[in-house]
């Protein structure tokens, strides 16, 4: 993402040691995206199934959007630390 297309962007600098930091960086952030994932295939499924009233489905239909956003600002993430020169 870039200033050029007028949304807002967030530059992190991490100071790393070795190039362990970065493998470490990266598994640590892969396990947050599966944990991501998995919660929102566990509350779609529930959303699809039918369960709850029409304002539990509300909401987890609103917790299922939120937890795809975070995956794929996770995917962001990871893309940006796979980059050259980051």
């Amino acid at each position: 993402m870039s200033a050029a297309d007028d949304r807002p962007v967030v530059r992190l600098e991490i100071p790393i040691e070795s190039d362990e930091d970065v493998r470490a960086l990266r598994a640590a952030l892969l396990a947050a995206r599966a944990t991501e994932l998995a919660e929102m295939r566990r509350r779609s499924g529930r959303l699809s199934w039918g369960y709850g009233s029409d304002s539990a489905r509300e909401s987890m239909s609103a917790e299922v959007d939120d937890r795809e956003r975070r995956w794929k600002m996770l995917d962001r993430l990871l893309a940006a630390l796979d980059e050259p020169g980051r």
